[in-house]
């Protein structure tokens, strides 16, 4: 526990406000659309942008709040209303906004950013830097939207700003040169966070684990203290022990914000942590140990109730992780562990079930009950892959090329639809599926499919 003793400034106060009325009915157990009642109570706080203007959606939850989609798929999947070729290769999901769809892929030397129209005809391309070359060739990160510009970080640590416009670069900074990070083995993989006039960025170098920059310059608004290792003598800060005064890294996830007790904290992990950095003023106010055999936690934490549940494989950290501010301190307590060893495929909540894809620990697919963290269903039906979440189903990718449409329950996966997105069985299906307007959205490497799932009026 820690205690925070600055007082937030006017500007800070407008923007809880303006998160915690934005965000009005929340996701608090799993449900969408509840009121939240206790001030105290751990709430996400939304991209203000419209449609899908960020990795995962607005809240970074995979969930999409849309109804009135197919409950069923027919024979060979939902028709096909468009594919775009020529994006090059890569893993990042599209976002889509005003309109647009931003998406990235590695051409050659260089990292391209595209911009196509809602039929799938390209607007404009652009480029960040170079190329990722080494293990799994391919663009990692997705584009963030905020106020008519475009934020990107490639594998290499290139942040750049690019008008949403006309893909001209408006600033770009090396964050690894400028913080004194390293590269990590897979590369930099990290979907950045705009939080209000900052981007959040997280270079996990001897100058910073975590900084802000201005959003309109690239300048840098605060930095949090480098994560080292060791023991400390503060019960907020658990570290990784050995070998004492190391330097950990960023990791390959992406940054969670929420919100409790007035207070405004990212969550987010490196290579051998999950911690929590206060928004305003960049403080690091706590860690806890997530070690992983290969340095490996690929996902972004998921709010769930009161506290974020993340896990990765071979490790034995996985869990939910209870946070509540009181009294000046944070606190954080592992409720239950977890045998679900999810990679980067990511989880969804719903009806109090944690739903995601199992790497090595018994394949295929499982539920968590969200309260108790067993295992309460599962199936191998399924390759592993990425989840996504829209009007009582789940929209399921597997990593060989086989899309599923899911309906949950606490007992089973009921398959109510599948198809083949790619000709034959593939090992690296693994970008995450987006829907919005009634459109599915499905990337593999250089093409990008949309499908209708709008329901007919028969209901299906």
């Amino acid at each position: 526990m820690v205690v925070l003793d600055s007082m937030p400034s006017a500007t800070t106060r407008f923007r809880r406000l303006t998160g915690a009325f934005g965000t009005g009915l929340l996701l608090l157990t799993g449900r969408p659309f509840l009121a939240a009642a206790d001030p105290d109570q751990l709430r996400p706080i939304p991209s203000p942008e419209p449609g899908w203007p960020q990795w995962r959606g607005p809240n970074r939850d995979g969930q999409c709040r849309e109804t009135s989609l197919m409950q069923q798929w027919p024979e060979g999947g939902p028709p096909l209303l468009w594919q775009a070729d020529g994006l090059e290769r890569g893993y990042s999901a599209p976002i889509i906004t005003a309109g647009h769809i931003y998406l990235t892929g590695d051409a050659g030397d260089e990292l391209r950013v595209f911009a196509l129209d809602r039929d799938g005809r390209r607007l404009w391309q652009s480029k960040n830097g170079r190329s990722w070359k080494g293990p799994y060739p391919g663009a990692r990160s997705s584009c963030s939207y905020s106020e008519g510009r475009l934020y990107h970080l490639n594998a290499h640590g290139r942040l750049a700003c690019l008008s949403a416009a006309d893909g001209s670069e408006l600033w770009s900074v090396d964050v690894l040169e400028r913080f004194a990070g390293r590269n990590i083995t897979w590369a930099l993989s990290e979907n950045l966070l705009v939080d209000g006039d900052h981007v959040i960025v997280t270079p996990g170098g001897a100058k910073a684990l975590m900084a802000a920059l201005d959003k309109k310059t690239g300048a840098t608004v605060w930095t949090s203290e480098p994560l080292r290792l060791g023991k400390l003598d503060d019960p907020a800060h658990v570290r990784v022990a050995e070998p004492a005064g190391e330097l950990d890294s960023a990791g390959y996830g992406s940054p969670l914000l929420l919100e409790c007790g007035g207070r405004r904290l990212i969550v987010s992990c490196s290579l051998r942590h999950l911690f929590g950095v206060d928004a305003d003023t960049g403080r690091l106010v706590w860690t806890r140990p997530f070690p992983t055999r290969y340095l490996v936690v690929p996902a972004t934490p998921l709010l769930v109730g009161d506290g974020v549940f993340v896990t990765a494989p071979d490790t034995e950290y996985g869990g939910l992780y209870r946070l509540r501010f009181s009294a000046g301190r944070w606190q954080v307590e592992r409720a239950w562990a977890t045998e679900l060893d999810t990679c980067h495929g990511g989880w969804i909540c719903w009806n109090g079930v944690i739903y995601g894809a199992c790497y090595r620990e018994g394949k295929g697919w499982a539920g968590v009950e969200a309260r108790t963290g067993v295992i309460c269903c599962r199936t191998k039906e399924l390759a592993k892959g990425s989840v996504l979440y829209a009007d009582d189903r789940l929209y399921c990718l597997g990593e060989d090329g086989e899309m599923a449409l899911v309906k949950p329950t606490a007992q089973q996966f009921e398959f109510v639809g599948r198809f083949r997105l790619t000709p034959g069985r593939v090992h690296d299906a693994w970008t995450h599926p987006v829907i919005l307007g009634g459109r599915l959205y499905l990337r593999y490497q250089e093409r990008l499919f949309c499908y209708d799932v709008r329901a007919r009026q028969d209901g299906k």
